[in-house]
């Protein structure tokens, strides 16, 4: 029985496109689809990755066009999208996944990183959006998926730079939610809480904050294929905001009641946690030192 039935029934031409399909929920999305039967566009900048993912769908018998590229060339994810477009006269569903991560709150994140970010985060969707929208509007019926994060609306201290992206993608999301209606082209944003994926192999800033992140995510306890499989269902069925896991949703939807007082909460929250998983050590040298001093007062 499909897993997305609303979703194959929409497309019954099954083709989509996923940057950042290398590993991850890029990944996790491509053997989802492939196992209902979708015809396959790959993008991604890792080579290797590529070409093994490629090599195991295609011994599947799943027919998969893999495309090595980086986002932030416009010109090469332009022309990968338009050669799968062509290759199966058309486009169904454009995923734009591809991301990267930055740790370190606002003044330890140097301006160099700050732009690296802005680039894949950002940029890099907005390419995907516009190599894409044309093929999808021709359809009458695309589906465009943009990743962004529950860093959109949580803004976690200690990650200014990636928070900054992932809220810009939602923008932009929201923008085209409402450009691209007319043409009957669904437009939904997906906004994860942590979960199991390498996307701090690639991360920058300092050893502190990126230890945080990772005991972040290792906290968050979901895995990619969980996610995947639950974006599919809810884009299939029409949804705008895919928001997971359910801890998630539930601070999304106070966060429209009470921003300030869940900023607060959740930045408490993240607070306690790097307090006392990463400066577990510096804690004992403070109270030591707190110690000397009422002696010698």
């Amino acid at each position: 029985m499909p897993h997305y039935p609303r979703l194959n029934a929409r497309f019954p031409r099954k083709r989509a496109f996923i940057t950042g399909a290398g590993s991850g929920l890029g990944l996790a999305l491509a053997q989802a689809l492939a196992r209902e039967g979708w015809t396959l566009g790959l993008f991604d900048r890792d080579l290797e990755r590529l070409t093994k993912v490629e090599g195991d769908l295609s011994a599947a018998g799943v027919p998969v066009l893999a495309y090595p590229g980086d986002v932030t060339q416009a010109d090469e994810l332009t022309v990968a999208v338009n050669s799968f477009s062509a290759s199966h006269d058309g486009l169904d569903v454009m995923i734009n996944n591809a991301g990267v991560a930055a740790a370190g709150p606002m003044m330890d994140t140097a301006v160099e990183d700050w732009r690296w970010i802005f680039d894949i985060n950002l940029i890099g969707v907005v390419h995907g959006c516009r190599a894409s929208i044309p093929h999808l509007q021709r359809n009458g019926s695309g589906l465009l998926i943009n990743v962004a994060s529950a860093a959109a609306f949580a803004a976690a201290p200690g990650m200014a730079a990636y928070n900054a992206t992932k809220a810009a993608v939602l923008s932009l999301s929201e923008t085209l939610m409402n450009e691209l209606h007319t043409a009957h082209t669904q437009v939904s944003v997906v906004m994860p809480g942590f979960f199991q994926t390498n996307l701090l192999s690639t991360a920058r800033g300092n050893a502190h904050s990126r230890a945080h992140a990772q005991r972040l995510m290792s906290e968050g306890g979901g895995q990619a294929d969980d996610l995947a499989n639950y974006v599919l269902q809810c884009a299939g069925a029409g949804r705008a905001y895919i928001v997971w896991p359910a801890s998630a949703r539930a601070w999304w939807r106070i966060k429209r009641w009470a921003p300030l007082s869940v900023q607060r909460l959740f930045a408490r929250r993240i607070a306690t946690l790097y307090d006392r998983r990463v400066h577990a050590s510096d804690e004992g040298l403070s109270t030591a030192g707190s110690i000397e001093s009422m002696k010698r007062v």
